[in-house]
């Protein structure tokens, strides 16, 4: 449709620390664009009940194309007195995704321990 104009749905990220069954507070997050361009879209941390609290949730920023999502987990738990090896199993998240219908909202919930990490798209 020309002229039609599209309002982003939005990129939500919900993050659990299940090793622990708690939110996982200050996880770091980096949401970049890979896809017509490389941009940076969103960058900062969880808040304490584990929800990325940015304006990219209500779809500042999004556009249609490939995406990639990084989450700093050794760091996490470093940050939280939790020994791990040098350098850790997972030391970052990384989930790379598409987004064609820009006017859906694109949730992902973000579940890891130390050892492993579940990302989906979940329902928002």
């Amino acid at each position: 449709m020309t002229g039609t104009t599209i309002t982003p749905g939005g990129i939500s990220i919900h993050a659990v620390d299940v090793a622990h069954g708690v939110p996982a507070a200050s996880l770091s997050v980096l949401l970049t664009r890979y896809d017509p361009d490389t941009t940076e879209i969103a960058r900062g941390h969880c808040a304490e009940n584990g929800h990325f609290l940015h304006p990219v949730s209500d779809g500042v920023g999004v556009t249609r194309g490939l995406y990639e999502v990084t989450f700093g987990v050794a760091a996490y738990y470093r940050m939280n007195g939790i020994d791990l090896p040098e350098p850790a199993f997972v030391e970052d998240a990384v989930f790379r995704f598409g987004i064609d219908r820009v006017s859906e909202h694109f949730h992902i919930p973000f579940k890891f321990t130390p050892w492993g990490f579940s990302l989906f798209r979940g329902g928002a």
